[in-house]
């Protein structure tokens, strides 16, 4: 439907946040209707994006800050969720740097909210999951509805894309092969997308068919994750893997040890043929893009494709004002003056430093071990590492640009029942 008519798909965003919002506020089971909600939004994100299918461009955002008030009012939340309303209040003196720099109208609101929804969506997520149990195969199913809005946008992006072979012709990123947007983003969500398929390769369906189906679409994930030539999703991708088959490996029994060890040597060897096709494909300019060449295989002087003079001038916005931050938003000001580039920052971390200063780095901080100190206490999570793991990594190369680093980082406060109670048999005289 999205490949003949886009406007199309900006009424079905309607009709899905309706019919989230309808289920929230009906339904008893409200706690999970909301954490399907922010799921489904997370996956989608991206695909709305591409098909202008959107209200404001932060659209997926906002429907997480909404659908997590819309729980927080009818549920509550934890006393010990502080840390995250903590980090809200630490991101203040930088708007009110930037309120006393910029005027209010609408380079206020693109400046500061741009910047700001993503840790707001994070915080009140965070808020709202802090402290929830909820049984494994509940889980799994909020991670299959991040899955189905992805498997909707790659089905998209290969009926959009055109001959690949006549448009890559060098080893930058490409936005004709990802749906015509940002192949950052689109490699970031699908690189995570492969990430949960993965793990229901070890932890499979209940029903085979809808095992193979979705390991077909693992595989047509990965493989459209590398034609964006975008490396930093399928990096942390792959980053994620690890961790996941490493944590679960040294938890389960010696049987299911030996299973994880066989799907591990037949996961190896698609991957490899995954590789290989899409060298074929592209003429080995992938090769060349993941050894850090050119199209004629010369050596690039800069592997991190200019993030690194991103980092430097954000790093001198913060020595010239290292407690208050110069202002959120207004580092985009510093790449203009000091690099000739209109470009906003392209990671969270620096970006918390030059525009937040001091305070910045304590809400960094607050991110880091409220999470840790959680799972020290007891929280068990399987996904926990891995999840933590997409959050730092992906705000490192990509910021805070979409929801997914945000909602991913409050499922790994979610405590997961692996054996949960039984019904009580009935017993009759």
């Amino acid at each position: 439907m999205a490949s003949f008519n886009r406007s199309s798909i900006f009424l079905y965003m309607i009709v899905v946040f309706a019919y989230f919002c309808w289920q929230i506020i009906t339904k008893k089971e409200k706690e999970m209707y909301v954490l399907l909600a922010c799921a489904y939004f997370t996956g989608a994100e991206v695909f709305f994006r591409m098909t202008k299918a959107f209200i404001f461009y932060e659209t997926g955002k906002y429907a997480i800050m909404w659908f997590s008030l819309m729980g927080i009012f009818f549920l509550g939340f934890k006393k010990n969720a502080f840390p995250y309303v903590l980090y809200l209040l630490l991101l203040l003196p930088g708007v009110m740097v930037s309120y006393d720099l910029i005027a209010y109208d609408t380079n206020f609101r693109t400046a500061v909210l741009f910047n700001l929804s993503g840790p707001i969506s994070l915080s009140l997520a965070s808020v709202f999951i802090f402290g929830r149990t909820i049984t494994l195969n509940k889980f799994l199913n909020i991670l299959d509805y991040i899955v189905y809005p992805l498997i909707s946008m790659t089905i998209y992006v290969i009926l959009y894309s055109p001959d690949i072979r006549e448009i890559i012709t060098n080893t930058a990123s490409n936005s004709a092969v990802s749906g015509g947007y940002g192949p950052n983003q689109v490699a970031t969500v699908l690189g995570l997308g492969v990430f949960i398929l993965l793990t229901r390769l070890i932890i499979p369906y209940k029903n085979s068919l809808v095992q193979w189906t979705m390991m077909f679409f693992l595989v047509l994930m990965g493989y459209r994750a590398l034609l964006t030539f975008s490396r930093g999703g399928v990096l942390v991708a792959v980053v994620m893997s690890v961790v996941f088959i490493i944590v679960i490996y040294f938890a389960t029994s010696l049987k299911n040890k030996a299973k994880i060890s066989l799907k591990m040597i037949g996961l190896v060897a698609v991957a490899l043929a995954i590789w290989i096709f899409t060298v074929l494909q592209t003429g080995g300019l992938i090769e060349n893009r993941y050894a850090n060449q050119d199209a004629l295989g010369r050596e690039k002087d800069d592997v991190t494709t200019g993030r690194v003079d991103l980092l430097e001038t954000e790093m001198d916005a913060f020595k010239e004002s290292p407690i208050l931050g110069v202002g959120v938003g207004r580092v985009k000001t510093y790449f203009e003056v000091e690099l000739g580039i209109d470009l906003p920052s392209h990671n969270e971390l620096s970006r918390m430093l030059s525009e937040h200063g001091l305070f910045g780095i304590f809400a960094l901080l607050v991110l880091v071990f409220a999470p840790l100190i959680t799972k020290i206490n007891g929280r068990k999570n399987i996904y926990f590492y891995p999840f933590l793991l997409f959050w730092g990594l992906t705000i490192a190369h990509s910021s805070m640009r979409i929801a997914a680093p945000a909602f991913i980082y409050a499922l790994c406060l979610l405590n997961l029942d692996y054996a949960p109670k039984k019904k009580p048999a009935l017993h009759r005289k």
